[in-house]
């Protein structure tokens, strides 16, 4: 049916004439009401948007010396973030002359990773970034 002929009778009937696949040969229109369906467009948009997680970024921050306990600690907290679905930094600072003994802190690292290596994948290798070496831990 020709534009004209279509237009007539979305108007006849109250209705508007909306376009739908402007790219088919011939275009494919519908006839209905303009402001229900862009109240469904946006019904459908919110629903998509409540079902979907939001990752967000924990940060544990360590040091080279830490005590086993407290490694005991922030690795409890490490997990239960990655089993929220969280992506974990952990950051390892150093002070003073903790910069001269680096390999310390990447022991630590290193340990971390391991401990945590069923339930996660390295994101980001450690790196050193002044002071302070980070590494990025994401759920598998």
């Amino acid at each position: 049916m020709t534009a004209r002929d279509a237009l007539h009778r979305a108007f006849s009937v109250g209705l508007d004439l909306l376009e739908i696949s402007p790219n088919a040969e011939p275009p494919v229109v519908k006839i209905l009401d303009y402001g229900k369906y862009k109240y469904e467009q946006q019904k459908k948009k919110n629903e998509a948007k409540k079902k979907q997680k939001v990752i967000e970024i924990k940060e544990i921050k360590v040091r080279p010396n830490i005590d086993e306990n407290d490694y005991q600690v922030k690795l409890r907290a490490m997990k239960t973030f990655i089993e929220e679905g969280d992506k974990v930094k952990v950051t390892l600072r150093y002070r003073g002359r903790e910069m001269a003994h680096q390999d310390i802190g990447v022991k630590v690292l290193e340990r971390i990773r391991i401990d945590m290596d069923p339930s996660t994948k390295v994101e980001q290798m450690p790196r050193m970034e002044n002071r302070q070496m980070i590494m990025v831990l994401s759920p598998r």
